[in-house]
């Protein structure tokens, strides 16, 4: 099975489906969602809260059938197929308003956000991703260590490994903030799209492993 996740900054053009056809994904957990975007091929579940005018938080599009859950986060898109549990979130941001994480500090925003996941999430054939807005190690420069440490906190309970924790962001020096998380029992490789002039993001591709 191959899993992409990719930001798409609101925007969608032919190019922007070009790539995605080349990344041969069977799931794509896709944020910052456009409402233009189209996936022959596909069933797509997005947010039901909409990030800004035309844009929605996040989307799940898988090429077998789905079936959508309940948002449990607002910024969080749920779905369950072909036997697996998909989710795709937008974690808090530093900066970041209150419409969809409420008032207060970054870490508290996030460490809320996650709690909420958690009350949801199961703890088995679940892979979850998307922007994340925290590297997990090294310099933090989108999230906080807080927000890092309340999200290794939850990864650690729900068993999960984050494949693309060492590949790069486009900014020098800093380690990716989107994300494909597996169980930890699962064998899965992980690399990077460059998407350079169609996202501010670069798009993430993992492969399990029968």
């Amino acid at each position: 099975m191959r899993v992409a996740t990719w930001n798409l900054a609101g925007r969608w053009s032919e190019a922007h489906a070009h790539l995605i056809g080349s990344l041969d994904a069977d799931v794509l957990l896709l944020t910052e969602v456009s409402d233009r975007l189209e996936l022959p091929g596909y069933s797509i579940h997005r947010t039901s809260a909409q990030m800004a005018r035309r844009r929605t938080w996040a989307a799940v599009a898988t090429r077998a059938p789905l079936a959508s859950w309940p948002d449990p986060h607002p910024a969080t898109a749920l779905v369950t197929s072909d036997g697996w549990t998909f989710a795709s979130s937008v974690l808090p941001w530093k900066g970041c308003g209150p419409d969809a994480y409420g008032e207060g500090r970054h870490v508290g925003k996030t460490t809320r956000t996650v709690e909420a996941l958690l009350r949801v999430l199961p703890r088995k054939c679940l892979i979850w991703g998307g922007d994340w807005n925290h590297a997990l190690k090294g310099r933090e420069y989108a999230g906080s260590i807080g927000g890092r440490t309340a999200l290794l906190a939850a990864l650690t309970t729900l068993d999960l490994t984050v494949t693309t924790t060492d590949l790069r962001h486009r900014i020098d020096g800093v380690l990716t903030i989107d994300h494909v998380a597996v169980p930890a029992s699962v064998h899965a490789t992980a690399g990077q799209v460059d998407a350079s002039g169609l996202s501010d993001h670069d798009a993430y591709l993992v492969e399990l492993s029968d």
